[in-house]
């Protein structure tokens, strides 16, 4: 059983936590499932890709929690013609200095935004991946740290809008969850169209959890609990993907570990001290999805979605 003094021990940061869920709720109304999976990424150093039509709140939701956490805040529209250097930087010969300076990218800041990424070519959205992965940049052979934390939220277009180009798997490995915004509640809609934008509420949002906060509760992360059950569920789930025959890949160790670590963040957010199955079947959908590719086409999200759902829980 799990040490039932941890819950006590965790009660302040967790209320820091639901204030943070309820400030971003102010200004991205009825999404709360998704703000906490956001928060989720963050305290596991994991990255988020939220698929969506343009128009549904993206943009606001990753500079909402950007304000709410105290972080810096940066944002990249992913086009055609992008290239990697103007993201990463570039390295500017100097005459005065007879050398060589780096002048740093956008992605060099805490929070990244990359909307539309998959608008951009296949070696542009290639330039990410060690630094969602590693936390650095490479840049004619040196090697730049980012700052930390690093979270990277990323949007992407439906598949069937012109100009998207689709990301590779390795990418897409590397994003820790996925989800969907949708359309908003009509009583919420109709509160748009009245005047009340979410955006212009950003303003008023302040930091609610300092860096030392952040730290304490990434270190959290590993306290809690997890029991036998519970990686009997996970490896049901890993062995299912893996067995039936229904994907071409099944789920990878690292695919496996994330959903494990997801699944703890979700149970310190929601101000417990172990994670349950039932945590990890809430969080399975939006970290499994993306990762999974049928063997038959044309099978939709929501049928893997389903598929996943039907695995028992011993």
């Amino acid at each position: 059983m799990a040490d039932q003094s941890l819950t006590f021990q965790l009660s302040p940061l967790n209320t820091q936590i639901t204030a943070a869920v309820a400030q971003i709720n102010r200004v991205v109304v009825a999404k709360e499932r998704q703000v906490k999976l956001a928060i989720a990424c963050l305290l596991t150093g994991g990255h988020v890709l939220i698929e969506d039509i343009p128009g549904v709140g993206k943009t606001t939701l990753s500079h909402a929690l950007a304000l709410s956490f105290g972080l810096d805040y940066k944002r990249i529209q992913f086009t055609s013609d992008l290239l990697p250097s103007d993201i990463l930087g570039v390295s500017v010969f100097d005459p005065a200095r007879q050398a060589f300076s780096f002048h740093p990218g956008a992605i060099f800041t805490q929070v990244l935004l990359a909307d539309e990424i998959n608008r951009a070519s296949a070696k542009t959205q290639s330039a990410l991946l060690e630094a969602m992965e590693e936390q650095q940049v490479t840049v004619d052979g040196q090697c730049h740290a980012l700052p930390s934390p690093f979270l990277l939220i990323a949007t992407q277009n439906p598949q069937e809008q012109y100009g998207a180009n689709p990301l590779p798997e390795s990418q897409l490995d590397r994003f820790a969850v996925r989800v969907v915004l949708g359309y908003p509640d009509p009583a919420v809609e109709r509160r748009l169209w009245k005047g009340e934008n979410g955006r212009d509420r950003l303003s008023e949002l302040s930091p609610l959890i300092d860096a030392d906060a952040l730290v304490a509760l990434r270190e959290r992360i590993g306290s809690v609990f997890v029991s036998d059950a519970l990686l009997d569920y996970l490896e049901a789930i890993v062995q299912h993907t893996r067995g039936v025959g229904r994907y071409l890949h099944g789920l990878s160790p690292r695919a496996a570990l994330t959903l494990l670590q997801i699944t703890r963040a979700w149970a310190l957010i929601h101000g417990a001290d172990f994670a349950t199955p039932q945590d990890m079947q809430a969080v399975l959908p939006n970290v499994a999805t993306h990762r999974l590719q049928p063997r038959v086409p044309g099978s939709s999200i929501a049928e893997i979605e389903e598929d996943l759902l039907t695995i028992a829980i011993p």
